[in-house]
């Protein structure tokens, strides 16, 4: 990657940022005839790509664009025109022409077959470079514009770059030690944009309650996650894996229900966690009684071991109300009944979010009746394009904030290759 302090010729189309939504861009605008310069802040790019998934990259999700659509909660509508342009199906193909295998697993969720995110972050390098994209390395820190229209940006270490149209793809607020540290929505407000709050989102849980830290570390696979508000409500339920820490609850389900929680604060929410789901209440008390029948004799501490992992064995113990030493054999029905609720409704109470340095999704950004929806134009500003999770959208885990990612990538570089050839007189 290149640092060059100007650049000697007018670029048709730059692209800041180098991540899922930038690359994208960047390939597609070059592919439509533009010449592109894409900028990134970072040494390497598709750092966040690379660690995304666990560091297998959940790419995308093998479903139509009627049943992406209810899993952005925040302005579906606005990415019609995108995913319409580019869909789940265009993803893979793109990537599988790419030379990456791809696999459908659990959700329909789509990974590399290799499991690596590195595969996927190789194959946009690799079409970028085969596109005759150039990349340099810098930190844009302003637009360069004149009566109403973008023409360049110019980055911290002084350089100046000049082009016809410029994307932004900055990323939001997320993991910033990947370079998305929200550089572009002060980019975006400098030429008028309102930028909605910024907050986190797909969040490790904080609660406040012991027990959390007591059972720091303890994974559950297999149990009924549901988020209940106020009035009763739930407002989230999934069947899968979490886990407790020393500040709460994270896990896929967990960073899942946080999507669903607009306006967490202490007293309004709790989880409801069913540590048996697979057996109905009068199935589960037949087992205990089964597993009570061969210890009898002993205290009633000691014989849930094949019931319970061993660490949840004194809080259930606790939340029984049953005497860690009465024997088995004394148990009532009264007492087994509390036992199942205790195993069956297992509430932590929630009390809000983990830092957005911790989120994988930021919830937010640039107001998108700002931005052209079959363009990703601003309104505001000639030759401005923005893209990704720059945008005032976000959508549930399973692959479809890299959906977003990738189809408003593409939109945004082909048209802002179209308007530059127009602007050259170029009848297309």
């Amino acid at each position: 990657m290149s640092t060059p302090k100007t650049l000697g010729n007018v670029c048709d189309v730059l692209v800041v940022g180098s991540g899922a939504a930038g690359m994208m861009a960047a390939v597609s605008a070059a592919r439509a005839g533009a010449s592109v310069l894409l900028v990134e802040r970072m040494e390497h790019g598709g750092r966040k790509l690379r660690i995304t998934g666990k560091g297998r990259c959940n790419l995308t999700n093998d479903c139509t664009l009627e049943e992406l659509l209810p899993n952005v909660p925040t302005n579906p509508r606005f990415l019609y025109a995108a995913l319409r342009r580019f869909s789940p199906a265009d993803t893979m193909a793109f990537f599988e022409a790419e030379g990456v295998p791809l696999k459908t697993e659990r959700g329909r969720r789509v990974f590399p077959v290799s499991d690596r995110a590195e595969d996927i972050v190789d194959a946009l390098v690799g079409a970028c470079r085969q596109s005759g994209v150039r990349t340099v390395r810098g930190r844009v820190t302003s637009l360069i514009s004149a009566n109403g229209s973008v023409c360049g940006v110019k980055t911290e270490d002084g350089a100046s770059f000049a082009s016809r149209a410029v994307i932004l793809a900055t990323g939001g607020r997320s993991y910033p030690r990947t370079g998305s540290t929200g550089d572009g929505y002060a980019l975006c407000a400098s030429v008028g944009h309102t930028v909605t709050p910024i907050l986190p989102s797909l969040v490790p849980i904080v609660s406040h309650d012991r027990t959390c830290a007591r059972l720091q570390g303890l994974s559950l696979r297999n149990v009924s996650l549901t988020v209940k508000g106020q009035n009763g409500k739930a407002v989230y339920t999934d069947f899968g894996e979490m886990m407790f820490t020393h500040f709460g609850l994270t896990g896929p389900m967990v960073l899942s229900a946080s999507a669903h929680i607009p306006d967490i604060a202490p007293g309004r929410y709790r989880a409801v966690i069913d540590l048996k789901p697979a057996l109905d209440e009068k199935q589960l008390d037949a087992r205990i009684l089964s597993d009570f029948s061969q210890a009898r004799n002993k205290d009633f501490i000691n014989a849930l071991d094949a019931l319970l992992p061993q660490k949840l064995i004194p809080i259930i113990v606790e939340r029984s109300g049953i005497p860690e030493r009465q024997k088995v054999n004394a148990v009532t029905k009264e007492q087994r009944a509390a036992l199942l609720r205790a195993i069956k409704c297992f509430e932590i109470p929630l009390d809000g979010f983990r830092p957005i340095d911790e989120a994988i999704v930021t919830k937010g950004g640039v107001n998108v009746k700002e931005i052209t929806p079959s363009t990703m134009a601003s309104k505001l500003c000639r030759g401005l394009y923005v893209a990704g999770e720059l945008l005032d959208v976000d959508a549930y885990t399973g692959g479809y904030n890299l959906q977003i990612a990738f189809a408003t990538g593409v939109l945004a570089g082909e048209s802002a290759a179209y308007e530059t050839q127009i602007k050259e007189g170029i009848q297309i």
